[in-house]
């Protein structure tokens, strides 16, 4: 089957609206499907037995970013008359201190354009970027500039999350490093007392940085053409150690998120060997790809017709995971950064 035939109908009510902890469980009792990327077979649990799945010698790999609210709302102007009182402006990527690329929902935006955002803050247009994207220029540049987007931005959430929820409920509890615009949602499920017991038991633990940008463009018709995704990441020679040393000595790499899949697969020099690396990415996988480093992956579930499942073919068969995700909408299993994991190994 190839990657793209790989539709399925999601009923409504398994996208999952709201936290773990608002719906009375903890963020490590989501559910866990277990797919074997050999046979296919399948088994079901809860992500706090993730220990039962994975071996002493096994490194998980973690994504340090940490949400960053990116949604403002300002005032639109062109030559100073008002286009909109109220535009919103989701921040996408991170270009240096006072610049960024940004979406700006439901506005075609012209290079001069002005937006208010605060007392404080503003913005100028540059031109477009990547279209749809917009480069903006803020008035202000570094932590005074992050200082005011903490204090009027909101995350992003889409159509499916019916009412506002505060930003910690968009982090995970290891996440250090703020600058992703989404939240790296593998690794949400993870609390502090299953990583603990994780490496009580022998599994080793890692972390390397890349700062998400906006998965979803609507006016470009749904998701963007990942070659043109540039993601800024950084994996440290540390984490390259511990991947060395659990390749000779037998163990899985793990990534957790297809971020970390992401950089590391990027992190890799002309002779295929990983090594300690930063920059951007712009990194497409697909069934095709040969993955150098990583074999295995803890993800979410993804939309139909994502690009995730692209990658998601480079560890198993679009066939068995076509009949993985038709199981778990059978069994109720819950979709998007508040929902379900699904382990494949």
């Amino acid at each position: 089957m190839d990657t793209k035939t790989v539709v399925f109908e999601l009923p409504d009510e398994l996208n999952a609206a709201s936290p773990p902890e608002r719906r009375g469980i903890r963020r490590d009792h989501v559910k866990l499907l277990v797919l074997d990327r050999q046979t296919g077979h399948r088994s079901h649990a809860h992500f706090h037995q993730l220990g039962e799945y994975v071996q002493p010698g096994d490194l998980l790999v973690l994504n340090a970013s940490r949400t960053i609210p990116c949604v403002l709302y300002g005032v639109w102007r062109r030559s100073g008359a008002v286009m909109a009182a109220r535009v919103e402006i989701r921040l996408a990527r991170r270009l240096n201190g006072a610049a960024w690329e940004a979406l700006a929902v439901d506005a075609t935006v012209e290079a001069g354009d002005t937006f208010e955002f605060s007392p404080a803050l503003s913005a100028v247009a540059e031109g477009t970027s990547v279209k749809p994207l917009i480069r903006i220029v803020f008035s202000l540049e570094g932590a005074a500039l992050m200082d005011q987007i903490y204090a009027w931005a909101e995350p992003v959430r889409y159509e499916y999350i019916r009412q506002p929820w505060e930003l910690d409920y968009y982090q995970t509890v290891y996440a250090s490093v703020p600058g992703s615009v989404e939240m790296p949602s593998a690794g949400r499920a993870f609390s502090w007392e299953l990583l603990f017991k994780l490496q009580r038991s022998g599994v080793r633990i890692a972390y390397v940085q890349l700062h998400t940008g906006l998965s979803y463009i609507p006016e470009s018709g749904g998701h963007p053409d990942p070659t043109y995704n540039f993601e800024q990441f950084e994996v440290p020679a540390e984490t390259i150690e511990a991947i060395k040393q659990t390749m000779q000595r037998g163990g899985k790499v793990i990534a957790v998120g297809t971020t970390v899949v992401r950089a590391l697969e990027s992190s890799v020099d002309a002779s295929r060997e990983p090594v300690a690396m930063s920059g951007w990415t712009n990194l497409m996988i697909n069934r095709t790809t040969p993955l150098q480093v990583v074999n295995g992956l803890i993800s979410g579930f993804h939309e139909p017709e994502a690009s995730h499942l692209e990658l998601l073919s480079a560890f198993v068969d679009p066939d068995m995971l076509y009949d993985a995700y038709r199981e778990a909408i059978e069994l109720g299993y819950l979709w998007h950064e508040f929902g379900d994991m699904n382990l494949i190994i």
